[in-house]
């Protein structure tokens, strides 16, 4: 039986610096987000689907509410996040590989072997390409992980995006339809790494009030994902009818292998069971949103939609193989 590290609340404030009260608290409302999370995103997809014209205008703020997640994710970062990558670099380095070969790879097959559109394919592709989900670390404490692996995966993962997800994307898309890539690392800079550089320097310079604030943060980003999801679903609503069950098939076989071949990966390189935990979410939970955004930017509203059926199934399955990992580890 697996002994993974303690990662209680009183553990992770000694590895952050926070106050334990402060940790525990941010920590329950995480649960309860994650938990509500994927029936959020669910309502505001059925909301986009039977309200199409009310919402399929909102395309051009999806950027903007990306870029307010990644800063809350940014309030959230530590100088403890880099320390960690630091001390463990080929651990890091490891998870960052797994991430960024796995997923993308699985994408390309994917969608080969379900003979997507060429506009499936390239969303499904976008989603294999973008870094680690916003709630990978949320759903790796609660599976009793690596938290400070999780969370450095995810920063290295995020900082790195801009230079890794447009040209992934153009060697495994290209043939498909054009690729853009140079102006997607603009964008991806924009909507991602300023944001969240933003809201670290912001956690830096206001550490009281950002503490404070801690608990509403996971809050924040579903309802921000959940907008989203709303905005992508009515611009392709019509076509969601047609193409549901196979971007759904997609999408299922995407994150459960992502998932076990990440957790895999760390078993295979002889990590701790609590290392391996960190490693599949950070393989199978992408950031949906990302992917979303670019989709919807440079190709049309279909190529968004597995991104949009990701951002409720990986945190679906993510919190319900946490819920069984945290009971197989007691």
């Amino acid at each position: 039986m697996d002994h993974p590290q303690d990662q209680s609340a009183p553990a992770v404030a000694a590895t952050t610096g926070l106050p334990t009260e402060i940790v525990a608290q941010a920590d329950q409302t995480a649960r309860r987000a994650v938990t509500v999370f994927p029936l959020l995103v669910l309502a505001a997809g059925g909301l986009g689907l039977a309200m199409p014209s009310s919402f399929a205008e909102g395309k051009p703020a999806i950027p903007y509410l990306l870029g307010l997640i990644m800063f809350c994710m940014g309030l959230t970062m530590t100088s403890q996040d880099f320390h960690s990558v630091v001390r463990r670099p080929w651990i890091v380095g490891l998870g960052l590989v797994a991430h960024y070969v796995i997923m993308p790879g699985l994408g390309w097959a994917i969608a080969h072997l379900l003979n997507l559109s060429p506009q499936l394919a390239v969303g499904v592709i976008l989603v294999g390409c973008a870094p680690s989900g916003t709630a990978s670390n949320v759903v790796t404490f609660l599976a009793r992980g690596d938290v400070a692996l999780s969370m450095s995966v995810a920063t290295v993962s995020t900082i790195l995006a801009p230079l890794i997800t447009p040209y992934l994307v153009l060697l495994l898309a290209g043939h498909l339809l054009d690729v853009e890539a140079a102006p997607m690392v603009v964008d991806i800079l924009k909507t991602v790494l300023v944001p969240a550089v933003a809201g670290l320097l912001v956690r830096r310079l206001a550490s009281g009030l950002v503490r404070r604030c801690l608990p509403a943060l996971p809050w924040l980003s579903a309802v921000t994902v959940g907008v989203i999801v709303l905005i992508v679903v009515a611009a392709s609503a019509s076509a969601l009818k047609d193409a549901a069950a196979v971007v759904l098939l997609a999408v299922v076989l995407h994150n459960g292998l992502g998932l076990v071949l990440g957790y895999g990966a760390g078993r295979l390189a002889k990590l701790e069971p609590a290392a391996s935990r960190a490693m599949a979410f950070e393989v199978g939970m992408q950031n949906s949103g990302l992917a979303a955004s670019l989709a919807a930017t440079y190709f049309a509203p279909l190529a968004a939609l597995p991104a949009a059926v990701f951002s409720v199934w990986h945190n679906l399955s993510g919190a319900l193989v946490a819920a069984w990992m945290n009971r197989r580890s007691r």
